[in-house]
This record gives structure tokens, C-alpha cells and sequence, in this order.
């Protein structure tokens, strides 16, 4: 690894760190006896930290930054537009130019019929959004029993408590409970559940338990179905190619609004410009954010139908906003970040070319002996860590360990991974170049290789 001069202390802001800072997603406990990674600065693909150790990030910082780091155009964008209004809101009748003309751009690259955006701060916001605007919407049209929404078991809208409610992760659900009027139904996850069934087969069967979900529930009380186009944290759950036209038919035939959350998959992840594009769906509404500003500033929104707009504007005030709705400075950096997509070609880049070559060398790790499955779809991949291939039955004891090991190694090999599970999840900057994919792929084999070791010596895999 290349390793630059240190010139922060460390061990001082760790010890910080510890007394005061409480992390999201963390064990404080453990993280406060190891103490943190301190990243000090990015450029691109790469990321320094405070030991000065150059790292590949591998998952775009948190599946965001899509143009890739330290751009200075958007630094600059930032610092005109604060200094000619850092900060108004909203509500009450007002808006300001950055809010209009982003408004303005996102009904020219979302999909045509989503012509309306309701601002917010982060994914979770937005989703919280959705769950106000869709229960809003069958009041307004005389049927306030549509109250149910239907998810997906281990999907992910964010971690505010309607948000979690919509996702199907149970860990998030014991701290703290669920929101009452959600359903979860099976995820399309072959790998793990698809049995003796082909993809195909197996998507088609776990599409149609939304049916049965609504029939069982009743469709006057079913309101909207929630999912994003390919699930993130739950693993890169990649839909069989039967999924989404077969959820697309249901939704239209029983009357239910379709959500696609597109918080990680927009914005070029697909190597399209949503995952609605890339699987051919017609969302009511689409929750937007993170490759929205490449994460240089917070800022998300709910891209609203023309279908669902009309029927909103009916029922007077919407009692709903935050405080940073539309925050100009964030609206001024999210607004630079698409004109960088648009003008560099970056998305239909991704499309044509380097997702195309990261697929094909990601693809081949498949065969080594501790991957089970290897999946990518435009630049967003997993690799299924297993202890006996080609068996997809035989699991590793302690779900997650092995996944955490192999995290751990990443890290240590100069790259950022992410363990979900027993697996390794990718999403590097939509901005990665040949070269950097070939060391991509490397410090990925390395640390496949180096997992095999350990898990070996510790007995985990057969010598």
C-alpha cells in the first residue's frame, strides 16, 4: 500500500473520537477498543487516512459518490452560492433559484412522467415523505383504509422510524419497534432462497406473493408497494430478469401505488440514470438522494407523478417539510454535480465501457474456492463467501463473521469492501478508470486469497 507521510495525530483523535462521538451503524463498545479509521482527505477513487495509507474506496463512501472525490467545480459552485444566499427555506409560499432550477433539471433526467420533486435532506427523509404522501393521497381520493404498504423482507429505505418500518431488516426493528400498517413479503434472492427453482422461475414466484400478500390483506387496504430497483444493504439482491415486469403488472392490475426507491441505484449506478430505466418500471413516486450531490452535501427528494400531483394538489396544505428542504447551498451542489454526469458522459460511460470491464474481471473471481456466487449489475457487485462450492445450502457458522473477516482484510489489502452477511459488496465512484480497475481487482483476489488462509488455519474450510 502506498503510504504518505503522516501528519495527524492519530491515537489523539481517536481517543477523542471515543469520548464523543457516537457512531450510526456501529458497536461503540467494540469500535472504542480497536478505535476508528480517521479519513483525513480523497481525490478520485482514493482515500488518505490519518497514517497517511492510500485506500481504494471501493463503495463510493456510502454508495454516493458517484463523480468520485474532490471535485473542485462543485467546491466552487458551493462557495459562490453561499456567498450569495447560504441559507433560506421553503415553506410559506417561498422558493429561490437554486431550488427552482434543480427542480427544473431533475424533471429533464428522471423518468418524463415524474415531474415534480418534493425536497428533503437525506434517503431516510425522503422515504418518511413517502409514507406521509401515500396514506395523504388515498385520503384525499375517499379511500383512508388504503392504509397498508407493502416491502420486501432485508430491504433498506434508511433508519428514521417510518423509513426502517418500510425496510425489512429485523435488527433495526428490535431497536425500537415498527411503525403499525407495514407488510414484508419474500425478497428475489436466488442465491440464498431460489431452492431448485431457475431465476426466472423463482422470480416470477416471488413477484406474485405481492398478490397473494394483497389478496390476503385486501386490496382496499393495500396502498403502495415499496422496493429499489436492485437492494443495496441487503446484500446487491439482484432481481431475476421476471421480477420487476411481473410486479409492474400486479401494481397496475390491483390498483396499488409503485415506489422504486432509487437512493442508491440513481444517478448512473446501473450505468442508466435510475434503476427504473434500466428494469423499464413506471414509479408513482422515486425517492431520490446520496448520487443526487455525490455526497458533497446532504441532500435528497420524492419525484412525484403527474398521477399523484394532481390528486395532492386537491387536498389543500401539506402538513410536511424540513427544515432543509431545498437548502440552497445543497440544491447549488447537487445541481453542478448532474451537470458534471450530463456534460462528461459519465453514466453512458459506465454503460458502455467500464462497467462492462469491471463485470468481466468481478465476474471471475466467481471461480476462486470461497465464492460461491459472484454478481454485478452496471457497477455495483457482491461476492457469496461459501465454505463448500458449488453447494448454495452450506452456510458458514455465526452469519457475518466470515463476511466481517473478509471486510477486515479488504481494508488492510487497500481496499473498501463491505461485508453483508457472508458476502463482499462493491459500488466504486461511477468515475474509475481502467487502471484503477485492474488494482480494483487485485486488492479484491488478495484479499479472497488471503480470507482463504485464515479461514483455513482457523479450521473453518477443509485443508
Amino acid at each position: 500500500m502506498n503510504v504518505l507521510s503522516n501528519a495527524y495525530p492519530t491515537a489523539a483523535l481517536r481517543e477523542a473520537d471515543a469520548r464523543h462521538h457516537w457512531h450510526p451503524f456501529t458497536d461503540t463498545a467494540d469500535l472504542n477498543r480497536h478505535g476508528a479509521r480517521v479519513i483525513v482527505g480523497a481525490e478520485g477513487v482514493w482515500l488518505t487516512d490519518s497514517d497517511g495509507n492510500r485506500i481504494l474506496d471501493g463503495m463510493a463512501g456510502l454508495w454516493c459518490c458517484n463523480i468520485g472525490h474532490g471535485r473542485p467545480e462543485i467546491a466552487a459552485a458551493v462557495n459562490a452560492q453561499m456567498a450569495e444566499l447560504s441559507y433560506y427555506n421553503t415553506f410559506f409560499k417561498t422558493t429561490h433559484p437554486p431550488a427552482v432550477k434543480l427542480a427544473e433539471v431533475l424533471s429533464e433526467v428522471t423518468p418524463e412522467h415524474l415531474t415534480r420533486v418534493f425536497f428533503t435532506s437525506s434517503g431516510s427523509e425522503s422515504n418518511d415523505t413517502i409514507f406521509r404522501m401515500i396514506r395523504h393521497y388515498w385520503t384525499i381520493k375517499g379511500q383512508p383504509e388504503k392504509m397498508t404498504i407493502i416491502g420486501r423482507k432485508n430491504g433498506y429505505h434508511g433508519s428514521t422510524v417510518a423509513a426502517a418500518s418500510l425496510g425489512g431488516m429485523e435488527a433495526m426493528h428490535k431497536q425500537g419497534g415498527m411503525v403499525p400498517g407495514v407488510h414484508h413479503i419474500a425478497q428475489p434472492y436466488w442465491f440464498g432462497e431460489g431452492g431448485d427453482m431457475s431465476p426466472d422461475e423463482f422470480g416470477i414466484k416471488v413477484a406474485r406473493e405481492l398478490e397473494k400478500a394483497i389478496d390476503a390483506i385486501g386490496e382496499d387496504k393495500v396502498a403502495a408497494f415499496i422496493a429499489e430497483p436492485v437492494q443495496g444493504a441487503g446484500g446487491v439482491i439482484i432481481p431475476p430478469e421476471t421480477y420487476w415486469p411481473e410486479i409492474r403488472r400486479i401494481c397496475s392490475e390491483r390498483d396499488i401505488l409503485l415506489v422504486v426507491d432509487e437512493v442508491i441505484c440513481g444517478f448512473g449506478r446501473l450505468g442508466t440514470w435510475f434503476g427504473s430505466d434500466y428494469f423499464g418500471v413506471k414509479p408513482d413516486l422515486m425517492p431520490i438522494a446520496k448520487g443526487l450531490s455525490s455526497g458533497y452535501l446532504p441532500i435528497g427528494g420524492v419525484m412525484i407523478s403527474e398521477k399523484v400531483a394532481g390528486v395532492l394538489e386537491q387536498g389543500g396544505e401539506f402538513y410536511h417539510g424540513y427544515t432543509y428542504s431545498g437548502h440552497p447551498v445543497a440544491c447549488a451542489a447537487a445541481i453542478e454535480n448532474i451537470r458534471i454526469l450530463r456534460e462528461e458522459n459519465i453514466v453512458e460511460r459506465v454503460h458502455n465501457d467500464t462497467a462492462p470491464y469491471l463485470q468481466k474481471q468481478w465476474l471471475a473471481l466467481g471461480d476462486h474456492p470461497l465464492v460461491g456466487e459472484a454478481r454485478m449489475i452496471g457497477m455495483v457487485g457482491a461476492l457469496e463467501l461459501v465454505p463448500n462450492k458449488p453447494s448454495r445450502t452450506e452456510v458458514f457458522a455465526n452469519t457475518g463473521e466470515v463476511g466481517t473477516l473478509a471486510r477486515d482484510i479488504s481494508i488492510a489489502n487497500g481496499l473498501i469492501m463491505r461485508g453483508v452477511r457472508d458476502s463482499l459488496i462493491l459500488s466504486p465512484p461511477l468515475v474509475i478508470s481502467h487502471g484503477e480497475i485492474d488494482e480494483l481487482i487485485m486488492r479484491a483476489k488478495k484479499t479472497l486469497d488471503d480470507t482463504y488462509a485464515e479461514l483455513k488455519r482457523r479450521g473453518k474450510i477443509a485443508a
